[in-house]
């Protein structure tokens, strides 16, 4: 592993990608190690007398606050909301800190607490503690958001990397890359418009209707920085395993693989704040897909893959024209201030 101590951060270290995963098991990892924080899932499962429970924490920064499907109260309920549901846990509790911007005008900040009250009675959990801070003016950009959630898990639900299979199969709740090209198309500097929005959206609905059909699933995790790209690949390590995938089950809507086309970016890298795999397995995926497919955040619900015997840990995608490749882990600078 490269060692750290004598570079800068740079922006790529929080886009999702190697960068990011280096600087957290280099540094984070290496200083607090422990049984709980090292399986790097998107939440940590706790014990508690008599119950399970899942803790999640996560801080937003996106440019601009505001953007089609949503805004950045909408984005902070719903990734902490999908952090615990993909645990397995049902979210009950959150929390809502802000760091403010000398000047932020008031009305704005009331339109994003609206938002963030909307978001949370459709997930189901309740704001309950909290905290402000102002800072001068050049200090922040505008508004940053920190949220913490607690969720309960199910007796019998057990999900993480270790429980993932060969043979297992992988599912996808609907199609990528909106989130980020909505907020890309939103500022100016990149200098093209479209009419997409974010898929931004709790998934913990949805998660409960298809753990109560099939409680076996192995492994969830949702596609935020660095994409599905980036997620296949840490389960993989995680795991070690190999994944393939059929790329032209993935789906992505014509406007936004033209917008990633004319970016250059990988719609696989982009990243999505409604979008979830589920691994499971293969005899109770159609199941798994039936369920989903009933539910409004999963009625385009396609099984993508598989897990698969190999000698490495890596990803491999099956092409269009029956080619294959490898998809990597996302590199150098991604979307930066994406949630």
């Amino acid at each position: 592993m490269a060692n750290l101590e004598h570079e800068s951060i740079l922006l790529a270290h929080g886009g999702g990608g190697s960068l990011t995963r280096l600087l957290i098991e280099g540094t984070f990892v290496k200083t607090f190690s422990n049984r709980i924080l090292n399986e790097l899932g998107d939440s940590a499962v706790i014990e508690s007398p008599g119950r399970q429970l899942a803790f999640t924490t996560d801080s937003y920064v996106v440019k601009p606050l505001f953007f089609k499907g949503g805004d950045i109260g909408k984005l902070a309920v719903c990734g902490t909301v999908n952090d615990l549901a993909m645990a397995g846990a049902r979210p009950l509790y959150i929390s809502l800190s802000l760091i403010i911007e000398e000047g932020f005008l008031v009305k704005r900040l009331h339109a994003i607490m609206d938002s963030i009250k909307v978001a949370a009675s459709e997930a189901n959990v309740i704001v309950v503690t909290g905290d402000t801070k102002v800072v001068e003016r050049g200090a922040a950009d505008e508004l940053f958001i920190n949220t913490s959630g607690i969720g309960a898990l199910s007796d019998g639900i057990s999900l993480g990397a270790k429980q993932v299979r060969v043979g297992d199969t992988i599912l996808l709740n609907g199609s990528l890359a909106e989130h980020g090209i909505s907020v890309l198309s939103q500022r100016g500097e990149y200098g093209f418009e479209a009419n997409i929005a974010s898929d931004v959206a709790p998934l913990a609905g949805m998660v409960q209707s298809i753990l109560a059909v099939a409680p076996n699933i192995h492994f969830m995790r949702d596609l935020t920085r660095g994409g599905l790209a980036a997620a296949l690949n840490e389960l993989a390590v995680s795991a070690g395993i190999a994944i393939e995938v059929d790329e032209q089950s993935i789906p992505i809507r014509k406007e936004v693989l033209a917008a990633c086309n004319m970016l250059g970016l990988d719609p696989l890298h982009v990243a999505n704040e409604g979008k979830c795999i589920v691994v499971c397995a293969e005899d109770c995926d159609e199941k798994v897909l039936e369920a989903m497919r009933r539910h409004e955040y999963g009625k385009d619900a396609v099984r993508i893959g598989r897990i698969i015997e190999h000698k490495k840990s890596i990803v491999i995608g099956r092409t269009p024209i029956g080619g294959k490749r490898i998809i990597d882990m996302p590199s150098g600078r991604l979307l930066p201030r994406i949630c």
